[in-house]
């Protein structure tokens, strides 16, 4: 039984990595892997000789019980994953939301000002301390979708702007990692409670800093950011109300961890506060345009137009993966490799190529997996090295991250011209910052 479940889980993330090429959008194998899973382990329950719960541990007496009570025990694991991963589900919802309400005021093109230079080297380092920092408190993939819509009103010719993009994917991935905000892996090991707020930023900073550095200086002598832009920066007008749901929404957003540190709730509490709060301030400001104008306040409101444009398919896709691996789990199959794994090489060593593999390998089911591999306690090294290697490492092919694959579709990145051009300097950054990390 354990081979098949593995066997769907291997298939269904060959789907995944091959999404582009079969044409068929990666939500549905994560879905199909999560159905079968506990569909086949829930029809041979019988079989299973032992059972790993989410809090217990394992149970090595599990063989001995009765059928109806194996399933009692089914039920309770089931509802227990499902409840956590539903926690960073409606976390993200928030965080989407709270981005699409900003945005619905144009209160990001208030960045736009920041940009008034014309030099290609400028543009370049300028795009990547934005995206970084950025990154870190909205999200990695936020972040790429925002400033490839700026590139695009600052660079006309789209072979330079593919570079600029590329140093987005870069930067973004590398901003992300060391908030609990910031990137969905970090935000799972932060609910998760092994890593806190404070201690992520000490350990993961400066080792997320360094990667983007090092390529930062290396692209500086790189022929495609020599010269000036061809194109005058396009400046754009922002209103009043778009700069204070700017201002105020990342305020927000910084303020859940806050909200966390206090009062000891899970952190979609917060979210969902802040996200209630900003809502307000937007009904407020879209009522009092439309009594401006003299038009009738009825209809969808800034709020619903906010969720509606959620992308609903990324939240199945992570329902999808996390809850195959709390399958997997379930069945001993993540303690057993974690505990061959700590036998053969090094804790080190394994997660800096855990980062290197998320380059292939989606990152969120490569962290949901060692959460279960590793047993430390809250804070301990390898949470925080985990946090920088999924986060950087994704960088490295453009399809290891969610912000690659964003890109990838915007500007129409070929795979093998990012492969040829980028990951070397990727890969150049992702080392360095571990080494830093380590020593």
């Amino acid at each position: 039984m354990e081979l098949f479940v593995f066997g769907l889980f291997v298939m269904g993330y060959l789907a995944i990595t091959f999404e582009h090429a079969l044409k068929v959008d990666k939500l549905i194998p994560a879905l199909f892997m999560m159905v079968l899973s506990w569909a086949f382990i829930s029809l041979n329950l019988e079989s299973v000789g032992a059972w790993f719960e989410p809090i217990g541990g394992k149970m090595d007496d599990f063989g001995k019980l009765l059928f109806h009570e194996k399933q009692h025990v089914l039920q309770e694991t089931l509802l227990h994953h499902f409840g956590k991963t539903a926690e960073i589900l409606i976390f993200l919802l928030g965080a989407m939301a709270m981005v699409e309400l900003i945005d619905h005021f144009q209160g990001f093109s208030s960045i736009k000002k920041m940009i008034t230079t014309k030099s290609k080297l400028k543009l370049l380092w300028i795009v990547a301390f934005l995206s970084f920092f950025l990154s870190a408190i909205i999200d990695n993939l936020t972040t790429t979708i925002v400033l490839i819509t700026l590139l695009r009103k600052l660079i006309s010719d789209k072979p330079s702007r593919m570079w600029y993009a590329a140093i987005v994917i870069i930067a973004a991935n590398a901003g992300g990692a060391w908030t609990p905000i910031g990137d969905v892996t970090t935000t799972m090991l932060w609910m998760a409670n092994k890593v806190s707020t404070v201690k992520l930023i000490q350990f993961v900073l400066l080792p997320s800093l360094i990667s983007v550095l090092l390529p930062l200086i290396v692209a500086s002598f790189l022929p495609a950011f020599k010269g000036d832009l061809n194109k005058e920066v396009e400046q754009t007008r922002t209103g009043r109300e778009g700069k204070i749901m700017l201002f105020i929404g990342l305020g927000l957003i910084v303020f859940v961890p806050i909200f966390k540190s206090i009062t000891h709730l899970p952190p979609y509490i917060g979210m969902m506060l802040s996200l209630s709060i900003l809502a307000i301030l937007a009904e407020s400001f879209h009522r009092k345009a439309a009594s401006a104008q003299d038009l009738p306040t009825t209809g969808q409101g800034p709020t619903v137009r906010a969720l509606s444009k959620i992308e609903t398919s990324s939240i199945l896709f992570f329902l999808g993966i996390l809850m195959t691996v709390a399958a997997l789990e379930s069945i001993g199959l993540i303690f057993d490799f974690g505990q061959t794994v700590n036998q053969s090489i090094s804790q080190n060593l394994f997660v800096t190529l855990l980062g290197v593999g998320s380059a292939v390998i989606d990152n969120v089911p490569l962290v949901a997996a060692s959460m279960s591999m590793f047993q430390e306690a809250s804070d301990h090294v390898v949470w925080h090295f985990i946090a920088y290697a999924a986060g950087t490492g994704g960088s490295i092919l453009i399809i290891g991250s969610a912000a690659g694959v964003v890109a990838m579709g915007m500007e129409k990145i070929p795979f093998f011209w990012y492969l040829m051009n980028v990951a070397w300097l990727a890969l150049l950054g992702y080392l360095a910052g571990a080494l830093v990390f380590l020593f």
